[in-house]
């Protein structure tokens, strides 16, 4: 007999593996990139953006946040969360770049800003979903697929997140994160900036072993991967590493052999404390290291 939590989650299943199918028959985009995100859809069938226990960690100082509107896109503004150390207003703060899961901006990631800032920085938690956020499967994968077909606003978001820090707020020097969808875009935003960028972070995002966009990464970046992750699988993980190693890039790959994707969200069901909190301690150090020197 099927309890309700049961049936919620079978449902959750099917429209998830729905969706992956529909996202597989979408010419619009790479066969590789369609692949990832169907991965990504079955590795979250089960997972809602609702915070447990686990996300509690408060900052290690007191922070401030707030919304602002970083950018305009469109002819949209872009409202972001931008959070801080207490009573450091005047102060020019190294910076960091905080880009969302496939669920959006919500209070997770907010919530992971202000553990951040708590370390030092003044943290911009960018919005590449423009104002929506998923809370289901379904819907994240239909906002990271029009976000695949269509990246020009997202690569504009981030170009204009970035003269905000360094332009309003003088931001010495900047890092980029983010985790699963923020991962492959924190890896995008140093291709970008290749020159300006000064550290990047990535939590189990989509990289490619291609000679021209490796050689592109002139600042050193951190890699964090689950060893039984499908979404991010080994072989694609040992190809960048590899191709980093060759082109001589300071690329450093932690692999947490027992963890799977997502292992540091702690809204979802692959949270994997002790990998989890190893992975911080090696992204604090990492971001101290090389944007408060």
């Amino acid at each position: 007999m099927y309890t309700g939590l049961s049936l919620r989650l079978a449902s959750g299943l099917l429209a998830s593996l729905a969706a992956a199918v529909v996202w597989a028959q979408q010419p619009a985009v790479s066969a590789d990139d369609r692949a990832t995100l169907a991965r990504t859809a079955e590795a979250h069938a089960h997972d809602t953006p609702v915070a447990t226990p686990a996300a509690t960690t408060a900052p290690r100082v007191p922070v401030t946040g707030a919304e602002v509107v970083y950018a305009t896109v469109g002819g949209k503004p872009v409202t972001g969360f931008l959070t801080r150390p207490q009573g450091s207003g005047k102060e020019k703060l190294p910076a960091l770049i905080v880009i969302h899961e496939w669920w959006g901006l919500n209070d997770n990631v907010r919530d992971e800003a202000k553990r951040l800032a708590g370390e030092g920085y003044v943290v911009l938690a960018v919005d590449l979903y423009q104002g929506a956020t998923a809370d289901a499967p379904p819907a994240a994968m239909k906002l990271s697929r029009g976000l695949t077909e269509n990246p020009g606003p997202a690569e504009d978001n981030l170009k204009q997140a970035y003269a905000y820090l360094t332009k309003e707020l003088k931001a010495p020097r900047i890092g980029t994160i983010g985790w699963c969808l923020g991962g492959r875009w924190s890896f995008r935003t140093a291709l970008l900036f290749p020159e300006e960028v000064d550290a990047a972070v990535i939590y189990y995002g989509s990289v490619k072993a291609d000679d021209a966009e490796v050689a592109r990464l002139k600042m050193p970046v951190l890699g964090l991967f689950g060893g039984k992750d499908r979404v991010v699988p080994m072989p694609m993980v040992d190809a960048f590493r590899e191709q980093a190693a060759r082109l001589g890039r300071d690329v450093t790959i932690q692999v947490y052999p027992e963890a799977d994707h997502a292992f540091a969200n702690p809204s979802g069901t692959a949270y994997d404390a002790p990998a989890a909190e190893d992975a911080w301690a090696r992204t604090t150090a990492f971001l101290e290291a090389n944007l408060k020197r």
